[in-house]
């Protein structure tokens, strides 16, 4: 790289409008060996050290005027080797710090680099890439498997599976599922097991726990060849405190708020990345473009929006205020919308959704009209609602009906994705099954009904790893999921269950065509809490294509119950989920069911059902009498 091409990309990053500036910086094959690059404006000095010269400081690196970047082009380091920089910094003090860039690393607890260009992987999803681009997402089905790979499956010796080994594995299992998509907790490299991977330092490696940067890319090769797309959680708001990762980089607040008191989340026991800082925003939209361009991830789930878009959002900042007066982190905002605006400019048919838990308004509304321009928001308001619902004993649940209702009320205010993920199976909340009230029998019953509630409300579709066979330990991230429950016929129907309704939720265009407009679903029964019954209609383009929806929420069946439909014929049954086969006790199904001609509930016409006990019917039309 001549000076005049460096200079172009050292000014671009430190204007905060880099978004490839992996390219630049870090380790890079040359034309003689490796070019080291790295950002530290106020180092004295700066070092590239590793295995190859003992840990000295004998390879000096040279800061190019102006640009606060350091760069040495040497023939000495062989790839596979560890590195580090080792930064003097004004006040004399000296430590060693990680690459930032870094493409990979050695195994923990050790955090050195690993002497790599940017792999020459030969990609084979090009037609993934073309339907995606052809397809976008807002009228397809989208259901998520949520995974943590270091405890979804381990060996017998309770070892992490490598990314091949996982991709064996894996992939099958969700085409024989029927999920769409698979997300993936974050995999950028972190040392501590315990944080799940939202403690991060490398922000360009995907974690060495399981492999390498080109396993890596294999695994989301095969995934794309089997038809499901990847996402994986992204976490720009903090990351770890460690002083040898980007803690006071280069001897001063480099990385992170220059103000301690903005700099400590307290929270996570991390520090916040100093989100108004140009050289930032170009390392973080890098990390983001890295892991959707180079590496072909399909969207990312962004963490903890809520703790980048509120000064006061974190423990012990109460009433902290910004210039105008108001709790809004102005810097904070600025760059989602600058991330967001980046990445749909170069990849406008991915996925990038906002984990935000507070009301913040317009979040997947555009940059352009006063949005923080997410395509997609999960939906924890509804997710909490649903949850305390079923938790609940049924003799109660007829006070509280509003609690399923109240997100009719706002279900297209946001672009949202349902989820029932893994905050909500750990830390003694226990399993979704554990949650459900009564003896087994029951508590597969609620299961079953609560996840078909999922199914018909408007919404994309996410579930967590073991929920969908009704686990009954919470999640430990440390030993893998009970897939001895699978022995019990109980678990082995649940998970029958919940692939049936994979395979509903696939093929019924009316459950997410018009999953954002509200022409998508007619509520026909919420307004008698005394019988403890839901009613909708969800509907698709077509007039004559829709599905009916009709929950008893308590385990007492209800003979000649009455359901509004929207037209003359005859109706079937497309899901019963008491059926035997999921682990109900109805052994026949009632098939068919004729209108009778009486209005009901604003609708011209109606069937008559047995509704069973603590179930939901699905139904959608047969042979439909038209005028």
């Amino acid at each position: 790289m001549n000076n005049v091409e460096f200079r172009r990309r050292a000014y671009l990053f430190n204007t905060g409008n880099y978004f490839e500036s992996y390219d630049f910086l870090g380790c890079h094959q040359a034309t003689d060996g490796y070019r080291f690059t790295v950002w530290a404006p106020n180092a004295q000095k700066v070092y590239l050290v590793g295995d190859f010269n003992d840990w000295q400081q004998d390879m000096p690196m040279t800061l190019i005027e102006d640009t606060g970047i350091w760069t040495l082009t040497t023939t000495v380091p062989k790839a596979g080797e560890m590195y580090k920089f080792g930064i003097l910094a004004r006040d004399g003090t000296y430590q060693l710090k990680i690459d930032p860039y870094a493409f990979g690393f050695e195994r923990k607890p050790g955090n050195s680099g690993i002497v790599a260009g940017l792999p020459d992987y030969q990609w084979q999803d090009k037609a993934w890439l073309s339907r995606r681009q052809k397809e976008p997402p807002y009228d397809r089905p989208i259901n998520i498997y949520e995974v943590h790979l270091g405890s979804w499956r381990r060996d017998e010796a309770n070892h992490y599976l490598t990314y091949t080994q996982i991709t064996a594995q894996l992939v099958p299992y969700l085409k024989k599922m029927g999920y769409s998509h698979v997300e993936l907790m974050p995999l950028m490299e972190h040392l501590l097991d315990a944080s799940w991977g939202y403690q991060l330092m490398g922000y360009f490696a995907p974690t060495s726990r399981f492999g390498t940067l080109p396993e890596f890319l294999a695994m989301i090769d095969a995934f794309h060849e089997a038809g499901i797309g990847v996402i994986m959680d992204w976490v720009p708001g903090h990351f770890i405190r460690n002083m040898d990762a980007l803690a006071l980089y280069d001897g001063t607040p480099t990385f992170e708020y220059s103000d301690n008191f903005r700099a400590d989340n307290v929270r996570w026991g991390s520090w916040n990345f100093d989100l108004g800082k140009s050289q930032v925003q170009s390392f973080l939209i890098s990390s983001a473009m890295f892991w959707l361009d180079f590496c072909h991830l399909d969207g990312l789930r962004v963490d903890a929006v809520s703790n980048m878009l509120y000064l006061d959002y974190d423990a012990g900042k109460e009433g902290v205020t910004n210039k105008y007066g108001d709790n809004g982190n102005i810097e904070g905002q600025a760059f989602i919308r600058k991330l967001n605006q980046t990445v749909f400019k170069y990849h406008p048919d991915i996925l990038m959704i906002a984990e935000e838990s507070s009301s913040f308004p317009s979040v997947t509304g555009p940059v352009d009209q006063g949005g923080l321009g997410f395509n997609y928001k999960w939906d924890m308001g509804w997710m909490h609602d649903t949850l305390e619902f079923f938790e609940m004993d049924p003799l109660f649940r007829q006070d509280h009906l509003n609690l399923l209702t109240f997100s009719f009320l706002y279900m297209y205010d946001e672009q949202f994705i349902l989820p029932f993920s893994h905050d909500e199976v750990v830390h003694g909340k226990k399993s979704l099954m554990h949650k459900m009230p009564g003896d087994r029998y029951n508590q597969f019953a609620n299961l079953r009904t609560m996840m078909t509630y999922m199914l018909g409300h408007p919404g994309k579709k996410l579930l967590f790893m073991g929920s969908e066979w009704g686990q009954f330990l919470e999640w430990r991230f440390a030993i893998p999921l009970e897939w001895v429950d699978l022995d019990d016929e109980m678990n082995q129907k649940m998970q029958i269950f919940t692939q049936r309704l994979n395979q509903i939720y696939h093929d019924e265009p009316a459950l997410w065509e018009l999953d954002h407009e509200t022409a998508g679903i007619l509520i026909t029964n919420a307004d008698d809490p005394q019988s403890s019954t839901l009613g909708f209609i969800r509907r698709a383009k077509t007039p004559e294509d829709f599905i009916i929806f009709a929950f008893n929420l308590v385990p007492v069946e209800k003979k000649d119950f009455r359901i509004p439909v929207p037209f003359a014929g005859t109706y079937e049954e497309l899901l019963n989920t008491e059926m035997l086969e999921f682990g109900g006790t109805w052994t026949g199904s009632q098939k068919t069911f004729k209108t009778t001609g009486t209005p009901y509930k604003s609708e011209p016409d109606s069937i008559e059902v047995i509704l069973p006990a603590m179930s939901c019917l699905v139904i959608k039309p047969k042979h439909l009498k038209r005028d």
